[in-house]
């Protein structure tokens, strides 16, 4: 894998303008990376020195997990510290579809709402979730495939389930209507589809590239 992406060849939904630096940052898994955010959205370091100075200094934490590499992508909904000035961000979609970023305050950036994609039964019969952000969880209330959990990433565990089901908000994460959000009117279960209105318009999208919030 190549260690730099050319800046005009980064994904649609990283919010970086086309032009600078030719090289941006080829990241270690989907999502935003730490150094694009810092360097490039935020305006808060200058180049990647900095925001590598910051890591070896630990002073970058992302949902509960001290920042190790510049490469460290941040996914939808997660949270980063930046522990000397004691500020929290959370990552979201723009009705653009891009990543972008809100201002939350300590508290808050102790959960995170994730979508479950998978689960299964452990050899103990307990019962595991696979999450979209690739984190695996032990959950004994009832849930399902498409639901969203949210997480105490202090205790680390699930301390809400949000059913995917009709009349619930949900947001749009990939597709063209990437960044909407709406209501879900209708399940459509053989297709796969859900019909969701948002700001008085009907429209259809793909369950899996949708996501229940609160």
């Amino acid at each position: 894998m190549k260690r730099h992406l050319k800046r005009q060849a980064a994904p649609k939904n990283w919010p970086v303008p086309r032009k600078g630096t030719t090289f941006i940052v080829t990241p270690n898994s989907k999502g935003l990376p730490v150094l694009v955010l810092l360097r490039d959205l935020m305006k808060v370091a200058r180049d990647r020195s900095e925001v590598k100075k910051a890591i070896h200094k630990k002073d970058l934490i992302i949902s509960g997990k001290v920042v190790s590499h510049e490469k460290k992508s941040l996914e939808l909904f997660d949270t980063l510290t930046i522990v000397p000035s004691k500020e929290y961000y959370r990552i979201v979609l723009s009705d653009k579809g891009k990543y972008g970023i809100e201002k939350i305050d300590e508290k808050s950036s102790k959960t995170k709402v994730s979508k479950i994609i998978g689960k299964k039964t452990l050899k103990n019969k307990k019962k595991q979730i696979n999450l979209a952000d690739g984190r695996n969880y032990l959950c004994d209330s009832k849930c399902a495939v498409n639901d969203s959990v949210v997480i105490d990433l202090e205790k680390i565990k699930v301390v809400k389930i949000i059913p995917m089901k009709e009349k619930t908000e949900a947001l749009v994460i990939g597709g063209k209507h990437a960044g909407m959000k709406g209501k879900i009117i209708k399940i459509l279960e053989e297709s796969k589809m859900a019909e969701i209105e948002s700001d008085g318009k009907n429209f259809k999208v793909l369950i899996k590239q949708l996501m229940v919030i609160e």
